[in-house]
């Protein structure tokens, strides 16, 4: 030991949060255990130290060698592994919550598990708040989120695969899907990217999202994040993969695809009548959070007379005195409301909301008294937040309103032509789409009626135990790609 002993303590040099005891065993006999402070679980490493202070002494003087095997054997048969890696991967597993001990005589160190990190307890998730279904989300401990997943059922083609990220910080990582049910090609092609990354840490699971998707460029999310559990159970039955990283309460679900947007767990706990018409209310409330600014822009700057003649000669009233354009006033309040928005979500809770509200009211009031903006305008723009508000997804959320702002611009200099050339553009974009090889756009373009029966409109739930082809694996033939 007494080489191994010198190097790690020349290496502790750098590591004062490492705690080094030296334990007496046997008669003479001495042992360095090293440790975390706060990383191991005090119980055990009190029962450690108390089964070495009682190691028996034997009846006649044996050498430290001797000592040392037996002390061995004993904490062998109680747990402890002889580690015969290198240093580096040693002081690593300390890291980690482990207890090493160097016994004198032994030329290994003997690693006891006794691991305890701290993780915050399983809570309703935050950023998907749903009336009706499960209270509880994922929390930031991996094994924890592990769990939680096998706690729903007896699921035994549920299948878990580990893999590390990050260079200087190594991370843990599952891949989560059924065996039988996962598109053909998912986990390969998932695998082949993850261990691609290169990276010095990944502290959240949006590092991996950004560097594993198939467009960077494209202002849509190609990987759903999502803090419940039983959403990802639902995708992964689905056909698709997740993926959970030590460290955040966020998995990731690909491949992503256009309905997921407007779908919502809860659509599936309500009767199919009522979750048909939110679900239709949600993509209304896409199209009016991304276009209306753009047509008001178009209506009022190029096409007037596209307007009912007693709404355009109201409009035009309301507008008089106004110094800016269109665009200009429009710009002025959307960026208005983002600014509030944001220091809305950075504010302390209890005046993070009041603060919004106040603000937004008073902002647009005092615009309006003062002859900047329009009256109409102020309508426009609270029915554009409004809408916004309804996409369950909040990664979406985002693309959407950055998205309204080049339809403002295309509408500013084409008016009504400009809004409808972005619209194809967009159109364009979102069919070359892919997210981990399935198109984004899908089920859309599927020629199986089936398919569309969980997209706008939800069936009912009778008539949807046929599982989606588009997705799913083919049993008869698992080498062909999937449809």
């Amino acid at each position: 030991m007494g080489e191994l002993r010198e190097e790690l303590l020349d290496r502790l040099e750098t590591r004062a949060d490492m705690a080094r005891r030296e334990i007496s065993f046997g008669r003479t006999a001495r042992a360095l255990m090293l440790y975390i402070p706060g990383m191991v679980q005090e119980s055990k490493l009190e029962a450690l130290r108390t089964e070495m202070a009682a190691f028996p002494a034997p009846e006649h003087p044996e050498d430290g060698e001797a000592a040392a095997e037996r002390l061995k054997l004993r904490l062998q048969a109680s747990g402890a592994e002889r580690w015969t890696g290198g240093l580096e991967e040693l002081l690593k597993e300390v890291q980690e919550g482990s207890t090493a001990l160097l016994a004198e005589g032994l030329p290994d160190a003997l690693l006891v598990d006794t691991r305890h990190i701290e993780a915050r307890s399983l809570e309703e998730p935050i950023s998907e708040a749903v009336l009706r279904g499960p209270r509880i989300g994922f929390c930031e401990s991996l094994e924890k989120n592990a769990a939680l997943l096998r706690s729903y059922g007896s699921v035994p083609d549920l299948a878990m695969e580990r893999l590390e990220v990050g260079s200087a910080v190594r991370k843990p990582l599952l891949i989560v899907y059924m065996r039988d049910v996962v598109q053909a090609g998912l986990i390969e092609e998932m695998k082949l990217r993850i261990r691609g990354l290169e990276g010095d840490d990944f502290p959240e699971s949006g590092y991996i999202e950004q560097m594993i998707e198939d467009n960077s460029y494209s202002p849509f999310q190609q990987l759903q994040n999502t803090e419940r559990p039983d959403r990802v159970m639902s995708g992964l039955l689905e056909g698709r993969a997740a993926i959970l990283l030590e460290g955040t309460p966020f998995a990731l679900i690909a491949p992503f695809t256009l309905p997921m947007i407007i779908q919502s767990p809860e659509d599936y706990y309500e009767r199919w009548l009522p979750g048909s018409l939110i679900r239709m209310l949600r993509f209304f409330s896409a199209l009016i959070a991304m276009f209306t600014p753009a047509l008001y822009i178009a209506f009022t700057s190029f096409h007037p007379g596209l307007i009912p003649t007693k709404l355009a000669l109201t409009v035009v009233g309301a507008r008089q005195g106004v110094p800016f354009p269109s665009l200009i006033e429009a710009l002025i309040m959307e960026v208005s409301l983002e600014n509030l928005r944001e220091a809305g979500l950075r504010l302390p809770k209890p005046i993070g909301p009041a603060m919004g509200i106040v603000g937004g009211l008073i902002i647009g009031e005092a615009a309006v008294q003062a002859g900047i903006i329009s009256p109409i305008l102020v309508i426009v723009v609270a029915i554009t937040a409004i809408s916004s508000f309804v996409i369950p997804v909040y990664s979406a959320g985002i693309s959407i309103r950055m998205l309204r702002f080049g339809a403002m611009f295309s509408a500013a200099v084409y008016g009504l032509y400009g809004v409808v050339l972005f619209f194809l553009l967009l159109l364009s974009h979102l069919s070359r789409l892919k997210s981990f090889g399935t198109p984004f756009l899908r089920p859309l373009g599927s020629y199986r009626a089936h398919d569309f029966k969980d997209m706008l409109v939800r069936f009912p739930l009778p008539a949807m135990l046929e599982r989606r082809r588009f997705l799913a694996a083919d049993r008869r033939d698992p080498a062909k790609p999937s449809e």
